[in-house]
C-alpha cells in the first residue's frame, strides 16, 4: 500500500511513498488538509463542504465535492488513499503521517514525560517539526479560523515550556525565535516574560528593559492595560540585577485633582491597585449544590486523577475534559458536583457560562458574548474591555495567566462555540458539557473525552433512596426495580418519577411502578424519557400545563421571574404562584433562586412542541411578555434618574407618552419597583432576559418597543459597565427605527449608538452615527440640537476641547430657539465646562452658574450635580480651594442620592485636593482613601488613570493657590 505523508505546518507538502505530489491552489489542496486534520476518521460530508466552500457554496455541494474528490484522488495516483464512507470520505493514513497530528501527540507525550529530560526532547522534536505558518497557501475558513489558531496556541505552549525547561537546567536557549514569535503575538505577555529572561542570560539586559517598554506601551494603547504581574515581576528583576537607573521610567506624579470624563471624574492618586485590570473579588460562580447526588463512582474518580497532587509540575497548557452525552444523562449534574467538591483546589476563583447550545429556540450564547461574561465576572471595568471577540478573549487569557481556576462551560453546541472561552496558559482547569463528543477540542487540544453513559441500575436504586429514602425503597424492591428499568438509567427520568413519588409519600411505590408500566409500554430509551414527560405533565391540572407550555416553551430567556410566567399566561400574579408550585413539585421546573424558573432543555423543546400543538395565541402570549419587560424597564429607568440623566433629552416626554401613559394591555403585569435600588437590582437580575427578548420583539414586528427596551435599559448599562451590551441593543433600536420609518426615533437611535461607540472608544464609527442622526433629523431642529450635544459628548470623551465647545454651542444656539430649558441648561453646563478647560474661568462661572439656576427651577437635580462639580473644578482651578469645597460638597450629596459611583468618588478626590491645597494632608488622605474605596468595589483600574486625569488641576491650581497666598 501505498504511504502518504502530508505536511501543514508551513506551505502543503504532500508526498506518496517518497515521491512529492504537487496540487494546485484552490478546492484541492483545503480538501486534502481537512480530511489530513481527522486522518483515519471519516469526514461528514456537510463538515466538507462547509470547510473547504464556506457557508455559502455555489451550485450542487455534494456534486463539487465528488468532483475535487476524484480530482485529488487522481493527483495522488490512488483511489485507495481517499476512501467513500456513508456520508462522508476518510483519508487512509495513520496520525504520525500527518506533521500537525505528529506534533499534537509529541506534544502530549511532553506533558505525561516522567522527567525534564524526556520532555525536552519531545518538546524539541515537536517544535522541529514547524516550518512558518500553518496551512500557509490553503483557502479555507474553518482551517484559518479554527485549527490554525489552535495548533498556534498549543506551538506557542510549547515553546514557552521549552524555555523554562532549557533555563531550569542552565541551557542558555536562542532568543532569535522567542524574539519573532513576540513580534507575531503582540499581546501574549507570557511568551514576552521568558523573551526577556532569556535576553538578559544572553547578556543583553538594556535590549531586554527596551523590549519590556514596548510591550508596556503596547498593551496600555491596545487593551488599556498594564502588564501582568508576572511581566512585571521580571522587569523588576532586571531593574534589581543592576540596570541603569535612567532606565526606570515609571515616574511617580504629585496628587491633584481630576477632570471630568463623560460627567464623571476619576479620583486622584490613591493607593495602587493590581494593574491587571481585573477586581480583587475570587468569583465563584457555580451553579447550587446538587442535592440527593448518587453515583458515578467511575466518572468522579476519572475526574479526581485530573488533579494530580498540588505538588504536581504542570503541563504546558491548561487542562481540558469534555463530558459527552446525550440530553438528560445528567452531564451539568455530574460537572457541578464534582466543581463543588474540589472547589478549594481552585483558590483564584471558579467561573461558569451555560452556553445553551441546544436551547429549543437555536440561539445559543455566541462566544463574543460568554467572553463578555467571563470579563464582568472577573470584575474587569468597561472601558478596559478591548472590542472585538480576538482582543477580548486575549484580555481573557492574560487575566487568567499565572492562576488557578476552575472554568466550567457548559452545554456548548460545538468546538468553535469553546474555543476563544479556553485559557491559554497552565494553572487553570476547564470542564466542557455537551451532547456532541467535541473531538476537535480532543484532537488539537488535548482534551480528555469523559463519554457519559447510563446510570446502571445499581447507581439509579441509590439516586431514587437519596430522593425518597432508604425504607421507602427497601419496602418495595420489585417496584423499585421496574422504575428503574422503565426509566432506561437517565437520570432526568428518575428524578420525574422521584417527584412524583415525593408529592404522593402515602402512594405505595409498586401503585406508581404499575402506573408507569401502563403509561409507556414497550417504548425506547428515547421515547420512553418523552413518554415519561407527558406522564408528568397529564398528570397536572390545566392551569399548570398552560403555564409549563408557555413559561417553559416561549420565554427566551435562561429563566422567567413570576411576573413574566402571570404576563405570558395573562394572568394576575395570586393566580400563577399555585401553578408554579405544582409545576416544582413534579420536577418540570425548578426554582433555582426565590422567584425565578427554570427547566431542562429537553423539557424547554416538549414545552415548545406542546405549546405549538395547543396554543393558538401563542404571539398574544409573546405580546404580553415583551410589553411586561418593556413597561417594568421603563419604571426601572425612571428610578434610576434616567429621564434627566441617560435619555439626556431633557425629560424622556415621548416615553411619557407611549409607554408610561397608557394603561397596560389585559394580562400584562408590570412588576412593582419600590425605589432605586430594587430598579437597579431588577435590571441586573433581568439583563439576561431583556437582551433575549429583543429578537422575538422585532420578529412580532413590535419595533416601537425595541426602541423602547433600547432606551430604558441606556442608563443601567451605561451605570453598570455593559458598554458592549448597550452598543448592541442601540443597534437593534437603529435597526427597528428604519423599519418604523420613524426618523425622530432613528435620530435618537443613532445619537445613543453613538454615545455607546464613543466610550468603547470607536470615535470614528461614533461620529458616522451622529451624521446619520444629523440626516434623519434634518427636518427637526430638537433632534438636530440633541445631536449636536452627543457630538459635544464625543469630542470631549476624544479630548477635542475646542470642538467639544463648538458642538456644546450649537447645541444650544438650536435649544434657545426652540425655547426647550431643559435642553438649554444641559447645554450652558457643556459651554461653562468647556470654557474652564480651555482657561476662560470668568465665563465658565458665568455659564455654569446660569446653567445651575435652570436646573434648579426645572428640578433636575442629576444635571445640577454636574454643574455644581464644573463650578467646583473652576474655582480650583483659579487657585480658590475654598470656594471650592462648598460646591463639591453640594454636587456630593446630589450624586449619592442617585446612586453615581464614579461621580462621588472623583469628588471626593477633589475635595481632597483642595484640603492637600490648603496643608490639611490627613484630611486629604482621608477623602483620597474613601474615594478608592468607592471605586475598588467597581473599577479597580481608575488608578490607573491617575497619571492622565488629573493633569489640569496638577500645575495651574497649585500655582493660582501659592500666587493668591
Amino acid at each position: 500500500m501505498r504511504v502518504l505523508a502530508v505536511e501543514l505546518l508551513g506551505p502543503l507538502r504532500v508526498s506518496v511513498s517518497g515521491l512529492p505530489v504537487e496540487l494546485p491552489p484552490g478546492r484541492q489542496r483545503a480538501l486534502l488538509a481537512v480530511l489530513a486534520m481527522s486522518v483515519g476518521r471519516a469526514v461528514p460530508a456537510e463538515r466538507l463542504v462547509s470547510a473547504v466552500w464556506g457557508a455559502d457554496p455555489r451550485g450542487d455541494p455534494r456534486a463539487n465535492l465528488r468532483t475535487t474528490v476524484k480530482r485529488v484522488r487522481r493527483a495522488l495516483g490512488t483511489a485507495e488513499l481517499i476512501a467513500a464512507r456513508p456520508g462522508g470520505y476518510l483519508l487512509a493514513a495513520e496520525p504520525d503521517q500527518v506533521d500537525a497530528l505528529r506534533f499534537g501527540h509529541l506534544i502530549d507525550e511532553a506533558a505525561a514525560a516522567s522527567d525534564p529530560a524526556a520532555e525536552r526532547s519531545r518538546l524539541a522534536e515537536a517544535l522541529a517539526l514547524w516550518r512558518g505558518a500553518p496551512f500557509d497557501g490553503i483557502r479555507s475558513d474553518w482551517l484559518e479560523h479554527f485549527a490554525a489558531p489552535a495548533l498556534h496556541d498549543r506551538y506557542l505552549s510549547a515553546l514557552e515550556r521549552r524555555v523554562d525547561l532549557d533555563l531550569a537546567h542552565g541551557t542558555r536557549p536562542d532568543p532569535d525565535p522567542l524574539a519573532r514569535a513576540a513580534d507575531r503575538h503582540p499581546l501574549r505577555e507570557s511568551l514576552w516574560a521568558r523573551l526577556l529572561r532569556v535576553l538578559e542570560s544572553s547578556g543583553r539586559p538594556a535590549e531586554a528593559l527596551e523590549r519590556y517598554e514596548t510591550i508596556r506601551r503596547r498593551l496600555a494603547a491596545e487593551l488599556g492595560v498594564d502588564p501582568s504581574p508576572e511581566l512585571r515581576q521580571v522587569h523588576a528583576d532586571l531593574l534589581t540585577a543592576g540596570a541603569p537607573a535612567a532606565r526606570r521610567t515609571m515616574a511617580d506624579p504629585t496628587p491633584a485633582a481630576g477632570a471630568p470624563v463623560d460627567g464623571r471624574k476619576v479620583p486622584s492618586r490613591l493607593p495602587a491597585a493590581d494593574a491587571s485590570g481585573a477586581g480583587s473579588t475570587v468569583p465563584s460562580q457555580l451553579p447550587a449544590a446538587v442535592v440527593g447526588f448518587a453515583g458515578r463512582e467511575a466518572e468522579l474518580a476519572a475526574l479526581d486523577a485530573l488533579l494530580g497532587s498540588p505538588e504536581e509540575t504542570r503541563s504546558p497548557a491548561p487542562s481540558i475534559t469534555v463530558i459527552s452525552g446525550p440530553a438528560g444523562i445528567g452531564k451539568t449534574t455530574l460537572a457541578v458536583h464534582w466543581a463543588h467538591r474540589v472547589a478549594d483546589r481552585f483558590p483564584d476563583g471558579r467561573l461558569h457560562v451555560d452556553l445553551r447550545g441546544y436551547d429549543p429556540s437555536g440561539e445559543a450564547v455566541r462566544p463574543a458574548t460568554a467572553v463578555r461574561a467571563l470579563l464582568d465576572a472577573l470584575e474587569v471595568p468597561p472601558h478596559r474591555i478591548p472590542d472585538g471577540l480576538d482582543a477580548q478573549a486575549g484580555l481573557y487569557r492574560s487575566l487568567l495567566a499565572g492562576r488557578r481556576m476552575l472554568v466550567l462551560l457548559d452545554n456548548a453546541r460545538d468546538a468553535g462555540q469553546v474555543t476563544p472561552l479556553l485559557p491559554g496558559a497552565p494553572g487553570c482547569l476547564v470542564l466542557v458539557t455537551s451532547r456532541d463528543h467535541l473531538t476537535e477540542l480532543v484532537m488539537t487540544y488535548g482534551a480528555r473525552p469523559l463519554p457519559l453513559g447510563l446510570l446502571p441500575p445499581d447507581e439509579a436504586r441509590r439516586l431514587l433512596s437519596a430522593r425518597l429514602g432508604q425504607e421507602r425503597i427497601t419496602a418495595r424492591p420489585d417496584a423499585v426495580e421496574e422504575i428503574v428499568r422503565r426509566c432506561a438509567g437517565l437520570p432526568l427520568a428518575l428524578a420525574i418519577v422521584a417527584a412524583r413519588a415525593a408529592i404522593h409519600p402515602a402512594h405505595p411505590l409498586d401503585a406508581l411502578a404499575t402506573e408507569l408500566r401502563d403509561t409507556l409500554g414497550a417504548l425506547d430509551r428515547v421515547a420512553g424519557v418523552r413518554a415519561i414527560f407527558s406522564w408528568s405533565y397529564d398528570s397536572l391540572g390545566d392551569p399548570a400545563a398552560r403555564l409549563f407550555r408557555l413559561v417553559a416553551g416561549l420565554h427566551p430567556g435562561p429563566d422567567s421571574t413570576t411576573a413574566a410566567a402571570a404576563s405570558l399566561a395573562g394572568l394576575p400574579i395570586s393566580e400563577v404562584r399555585a401553578p408554579l408550585a405544582e409545576l416544582t413539585r413534579a420536577n418540570l421546573l425548578t426554582e433555582p433562586v426565590p422567584g425565578r424558573w427554570s427547566c431542562h432543555d429537553l423539557l424547554r423543546a416538549y414545552a415548545s412542541e406542546l405549546c405549538q400543538a395547543h396554543d393558538a395565541d401563542r404571539d398574544a402570549a409573546r405580546r404580553r411578555l415583551i410589553d411586561h419587560y418593556a413597561r417594568t424597564a421603563y419604571t426601572a429607568h425612571r428610578l434610576l434618574g434616567g429621564d434627566a440623566e441617560g435619555d439626556t433629552e431633557g425629560g424622556a416626554q415621548e416615553d411619557v407618552e407611549t409607554v408610561g401613559a397608557a394603561a397596560p394591555a389585559t394580562g400584562v403585569c408590570v412588576t412593582d419597583l419600590g425605589g432605586r435600588d430594587a430598579a437597579a437590582a431588577w435590571f441586573a437580575a433581568e439583563r439576561p432576559a431583556l437582551l433575549a427578548v429583543l429578537e422575538p420583539a422585532a420578529d412580532l414586528g413590535l419595533d416601537r418597543q425595541v426602541c423602547h427596551l433600547a432606551r430604558a435599559m441606556f442608563v443601567f448599562l451605561h451605570g453598570q459597565g455593559f458598554w458592549h451590551d448597550r452598543a448592541e441593543t442601540q443597534q437593534a433600536a437603529v435597526a427597528a427605527a428604519a423599519r418604523l420609518g420613524d426618523p425622530v426615533e432613528e435620530s435618537r437611535a443613532y445619537r445613543n449608538l453613538a454615545f455607546a461607540l464613543a466610550d468603547l472608544g470607536r470615535f470614528g464609527d461614533a461620529h458616522r452615527n451622529l451624521d446619520a442622526a444629523l440626516h434623519r433629523a434634518r427636518d427637526d431642529l430638537a433632534g438636530q440640537a440633541w445631536t449636536h450635544y452627543h457630538r459635544d459628548i464625543v469630542y470631549a470623551l476624544q479630548g477635542r476641547q475646542a470642538d467639544a465647545l463648538d458642538a456644546a454651542r450649537r447645541a444650544h444656539d438650536l435649544f434657545e430657539r426652540l425655547d426647550h430649558q431643559a435642553g438649554r441648561a444641559i447645554a450652558l453646563t457643556d459651554l461653562g465646562f468647556h470654557h474652564g478647560r480651555l482657561g476662560q474661568h470668568a465665563r465658565a462661572l458665568e455659564l455654569c452658574e446660569r446653567a445651575l439656576l435652570l436646573h434648579q427651577r426645572l428640578g433636575n437635580r442629576p444635571h445640577e450635580a454636574h454643574t455644581w462639580s464644573c463650578l467646583a473644578d473652576t474655582r480650583l482651578q483659579l487657585g480658590d480651594p475654598a470656594g471650592a469645597v462648598p460646591c463639591y460638597r453640594r454636587a456630593l450629596g446630589l450624586f449619592r442620592e442617585f446612586g453615581d459611583p464614579y461621580a462621588e468618588a472623583s469628588t471626593l478626590a477633589h475635595l481632597g485636593a483642595c484640603h492637600h491645597l490648603a496643608g490639611d494632608h490627613p484630611a486629604a488622605h482621608e477623602h483620597w482613601r474613601h474615594a478608592h474605596t468607592l471605586l475598588g468595589d467597581r473599577d479597580s483600574a481608575a488608578t490607573d488613570q491617575i497619571h492622565t486625569q488629573l493633569a489640569i488641576i496638577d500645575r495651574s491650581a497649585a500655582d493660582a493657590f501659592r500666587h493668591r497666598r
